[in-house]
Parts: structure tokens; C-alpha cells; sequence
């Protein structure tokens, strides 16, 4: 699985080329090796790419993401599942233990609310009443605390009129940041060879993502923090290039100095390990960036 996002935002046609991508433009050719290659994202409609290419990237476990009219995120590559994948791995996932499922579920909404309460820090709001909310939190989250706390936690950080149903550009924002952060997660989980829609708390029917939608709670607050810095009259192409950057946003995972990228494998890891009863313990602490990234993408057209 390669480490570069790979971002086309212009009239182009992506092909393959002796173990490489060839991004053709109007005035340039770009050559890439697929092994480098962890996502690429098409940020425009004006874009061909081949059959052999979109194989390459799928042998390599790379995830392709298409935007659709509105420059949201519509469509992301699955591909088959890889040879990790089995009626043993199938077959654990569908009889995890309940109570191994409960206890995960509160530790990851636990692990969201304290990233929440973070980035309310880091704004210079009052966490108080969030605290309090916090520590009513039981098991399973029976009563509802990460919908309570979301309800009080969006207000905080990007204005009391704000509601997530608006359509403005921080929503977008948010919802393009989430949509790539749950690529990542998925791509983690298939590559390991588990199910996507089978979840442990999400259980639509009509969601493929289930498991990425459940595992992706602790890390959705590096988004809102990233968010919560700009000054946006509109979601230009210049907030989806940082939004795409925070892949590669410096933060500490378990005690370890690391980049998002990096650590959501290792989350996915020990989320999966744990539900397959292969280790007793979870740990999920995360300390979000001091500052906002601004690390420059590490590969556009």
C-alpha cells in the first residue's frame, strides 16, 4: 500500500506505463509508480482513466475516489477483497463477541469525545459542560453521549447558528474531510481481508461502510480542527488540497509521534485484534496537532 496522494483537479487522462501511472495533461505528462501510490482523487469531471491503471491500483491496494457534481466525494473503488480475506476471517467478524463489541464501541466514543473536548481547547472555548457530559458516558453508550455532546460540541467550535443539515461551505468541508478520512479506514479494514458493512454500532443495510463508520469516530476531530481554522466564503479547490493534506498531519497515537496516515493501520490493527479476542486490552489516545497543517501536497496535477 503506497504513502502518495495523488490529486488530478484538470483535464487529463491517467494511464499505466511499465509499472507506472502516466498522468497526460494538456501541458504536461507526469509519470508516477504505482507502488507509491495510496490514493488517487479525481477532483474533476474532464478526466479518463484506463483499465489497466485502475487494475495496477487495485493489485496495490490503492483506493481511487471520484468527486461528483458538487466536488463531494461520490464513488471510491473497493476491489476485490485481498487473499487475507477468508471464510475463517468472514466467519470471526460475523460472531464477534458482544461484549468485546460493547466495550470497543465505548472506547472509541470516548476516544472521539476527548479529541472533541481537544479541539474546543484549542479554540479557547469552555469545555466544562462538555466534561460533564463526558463523564456520564457508560457502556455501550446506552444514553446516547456522543449525540449529546455532538449537539452542544458544533455550536462550540464553529458558531451558536451553526447546524450540520446547513448547506454552507464548512459542511462541506467537513463532509469532503470525512469522506476521504473513511476511505482510509476502509481501505485498512479490506486489506485485512474483513467485511466493510458488517459494523459493530452503524447496522443500515444500505451502507457498505458500516465498520468504517464506526471506526473512523476517533479521528473525524483532526478534521474539525483543520476546519474550524479556515476563513471560507466558498469550498475552493484550495480547502480540498488541505483537507487532503491532513493524511499526512502530524499527531501523537498512543504515545507515538506519528502521521494520520501512518496511524490509522495500526488503529485498525488493534480495533480488529481486540473484536478477534487475539489481544485483551484496546487503547485508542490520540493528541491532536498544536497547529494546523500546512504541509504542501505531496503530489498534484
Amino acid at each position: 500500500m503506497g504513502w502518495r496522494t495523488i490529486v488530478v483537479t484538470q483535464h487529463a487522462k491517467v494511464s499505466l506505463m511499465t509499472g507506472n501511472l502516466v498522468i497526460q495533461t494538456d501541458t504536461d505528462r507526469l509519470h508516477v509508480p504505482v507502488r507509491d501510490v495510496g490514493v488517487l482523487l479525481f477532483q474533476t469531471l474532464q478526466t479518463v482513466i484506463t483499465a489497466p491503471a485502475i487494475i495496477a491500483l487495485a493489485e496495490k491496494q490503492a483506493k481511487i475516489i471520484f468527486t461528483g457534481q458538487n466536488g463531494q466525494p461520490i464513488c471510491t473503488t473497493s476491489g476485490d477483497y485481498t487473499k487475507a480475506q477468508s471464510m475463517v476471517t468472514v466467519g470471526k467478524q460475523v460472531t464477534w463477541n458482544p461484549q468485546r463489541i460493547q466495550k470497543l464501541w465505548t472506547r472509541i466514543v470516548a476516544s472521539k469525545i476527548q479529541n472533541q473536548i481537544q479541539v474546543v481547547r484549542f479554540i479557547g472555548q469552555d469545555t466544562k459542560d462538555l466534561d460533564q457530559e463526558f463523564k456520564q458516558l457508560e457502556l455501550n453508550d446506552v444514553t446516547n453521549r456522543e449525540a449529546v455532546i455532538a449537539r452542544k460540541y458544533f455550536p462550540l467550535v464553529f458558531g451558536p447558528d451553526f447546524s450540520r443539515t446547513d448547506l454552507d461551505p464548512i459542511n462541506a468541508a467537513l463532509n469532503y474531510g470525512y469522506a476521504l478520512l473513511l476511505a482510509a479506514i476502509d481501505q485498512a479494514i479490506s486489506t485485512r481481508g474483513y467485511l466493510t458493512c458488517w459494523g459493530i454500532h452503524h447496522s443500515r443495510t444500505d451502507n457498505a461502510n458500516n465498520l468504517g463508520s464506526d471506526l473512523m469516530e476517533p479521528f473525524r476531530p483532526v478534521i474539525d480542527q483543520w476546519v474550524s481554522q479556515q476563513k471560507m466564503r466558498d469550498f475552493t479547490p484550495d480547502i480540498k488540497y488541505g483537507l487532503v493534506e491532513l493524511l499526512d498531519v502530524e499527531l501523537t497515537f498512543n504515545d507515538q509521534k506519528t502521521i494520520l496516515r501512518n496511524a490509522i493501520p495500526k488503529y485498525v490493527d488493534q480495533c480488529l485484534n481486540y473484536l478477534d479476542q487475539t489481544s485483551q486490552k484496546i487503547r485508542i489516545e490520540v493528541d491532536l496537532p498544536s497547529e494546523v497543517s500546512s504541509h504542501a501536497i505531496n503530489g498534484s496535477v
